[in-house]
């Protein structure tokens, strides 16, 4: 008995073991690309960002971001009279012009415009990328408000019209998940580096506007848009990485490349 647990006969068991559960790890690994920048990058994002709204939500739930909500939002109010944000009163007509980039209305008509261009471009999969990324994003956002029904801030007057519950922030939420699926998407089609990084921070700028004007009117908590930036970027992070590996299995185009219709038509 005493020979079969011998260290000698233990270790030709234990590396056998060891290469059964790394070698499907290993293809697997490979199979998805991590070994390169993009997908690794795309998944790691995704699953960072999931973490973070994961932890943020229960915070929200225990109440542990009451105080720090509040006084963010007081702050950024005129103590002698909190129905005026702090800052002259054409920041606050800016503030309005910000938030509305978030809006449906012209998400939507954006999202539009950027499907009819990509069907008018041949680019079919990558018009219907972008179009299931935007319509699943306002699905999980519509699904969180109703499951959390979080109140939105009751401290200050709201300085635009609100219709939903407040956790999460669905302006900011959206507007992660538009700008920068289709920034990722231009960035990718630009050659130009410095291009592509403009193109980039741009709809990065965009998002952050859209989430601090929220909390500057009034509508939101702070936690609230940290909650819809964290998952509008997992989401945008995510579809980033199901793109790359379509584009691998030829089902969405690449950059530059166009559908045979489009060529044949072009000839």
């Amino acid at each position: 008995m005493s020979a079969w647990l011998s260290p000698d006969t233990l270790k030709p068991l234990s590396d056998a073991t060891m290469n059964t559960l790394i070698a499907p790890a290993t293809r697997l690994w490979l199979r998805l690309r991590l070994n390169e920048i993009g997908p690794l990058l795309s998944v790691s994002a995704c699953g960072f960002f999931a973490w973070a709204f994961i932890a943020l939500a229960d915070e929200v739930q225990e109440g542990e971001t009451h105080t720090f909500d509040r006084q963010l939002l007081l702050a950024l109010r005129d103590p002698q009279n909190p129905a005026n944000p702090l800052g002259p009163s054409w920041l606050e007509e800016s503030a309005r012009d910000f938030t509305g980039l978030g809006g449906y209305a012209i998400l939507t008509l954006l999202t539009l415009a950027t499907v009819t261009y990509l069907l008018m471009a041949g680019k079919r999969g990558a018009a219907l990328l972008v179009l299931v990324a935007i319509v699943g994003g306002t699905l999980i956002s519509t699904g969180l408000k109703l499951g959390f029904e979080r109140p939105r801030p009751d401290l200050v007057p709201h300085a635009t019209r609100v219709y939903t519950a407040s956790f999460p922030s669905g302006h900011a939420m959206m507007s992660a998940i538009t700008y920068l699926t289709l920034g990722a998407l231009l960035a990718r089609v630009e050659k130009s580096r410095r291009v592509s990084a403009f193109i980039m921070g741009l709809a990065i700028v965009m998002t952050l506007l859209v989430g601090v004007s929220r909390v500057y009117l009034g509508v939101h908590w702070p936690s609230d848009v940290l909650a819809g930036w964290s998952v509008g970027a997992a989401w945008a992070a995510l579809c980033w990485f199901v793109a790359l590996q379509l584009q691998r299995q030829g089902q969405v185009e690449k950059p530059g490349e166009h559908t045979r219709a489009s060529d044949a038509k072009e000839s």
